[in-house]
């Protein structure tokens, strides 16, 4: 198997997170600001899994040599229903920020008027991994928590800020890189993957 891994993103900061867990598998993480050539794939999947795939394949297709993960996650917050779920990356529309987006989760959760368990969520994360435009396999993650009622932190990226997981204080913005991995949807999904790995490689 290929000792490179594209990961099927222009996101540097998911691309870190998952370069430093999957490091000792691959001599090489590297994602597609190396291939300036590959657009970005249109992510019209309703669903985390639809949408990785639709990335995996895509990136694989261009890249027939070559390894393809890509991930789908997104932050589910009960009292709006499930939003942003697979919209979370653009929540505040087309030119959407992650502060932008997180000023609106604020937003919305204080027009709902939820407080206290009421602000329960989660994160998820669907991962999919192919090769030659086929997918290989896919592998999930998830992590149950509360928002915030204000940023904290400047760990991590996203949302991280507003998340507080199950059994913690602090957010994923506070918490220190390798508690977070240990504790995150994409964390627990990348481990399934590596448990994968170590019987296919």
């Amino acid at each position: 198997m290929n000792s490179t891994l594209i990961v099927a993103t222009h996101n540097t900061h998911k691309t870190g997170e998952i370069r430093e867990m999957l490091g000792g598998f691959f001599e090489e993480v590297v994602d597609l600001t190396a291939f300036p050539e590959i657009p970005e794939a249109d992510e019209t999947g309703t669903t985390f899994s639809e949408n990785a795939a639709i990335k995996a394949i895509e990136a694989s297709a261009a890249i027939p040599e070559a390894l393809v993960l890509a991930d789908d996650s997104g932050l589910e917050v009960d009292a709006l229903d499930g939003a942003p779920g697979v919209y979370s990356a653009r929540y505040s529309g087309e030119d959407a920020t992650d502060e932008s987006n997180r000023v609106k989760l604020l937003e919305e959760l204080a027009k709902a008027g939820a407080k206290g368990k009421k602000r329960s969520g989660r994160f998820r994360c669907l991962l999919c991994l192919a090769c030659g435009g086929v997918m290989v396999d896919e592998f999930d993650g998830s992590v149950e928590g509360i928002i915030a009622n204000e940023e904290k932190g400047k760990n991590g990226f996203g949302y991280d800020p507003l998340f507080i997981p199950e059994g913690h204080c602090e957010t994923f913005g506070q918490l220190p890189s390798e508690t977070k991995h240990g504790l995150s949807h994409r964390g627990r999904a990348l481990e399934k993957l590596k448990v994968w790995l170590k019987a296919n490689r």
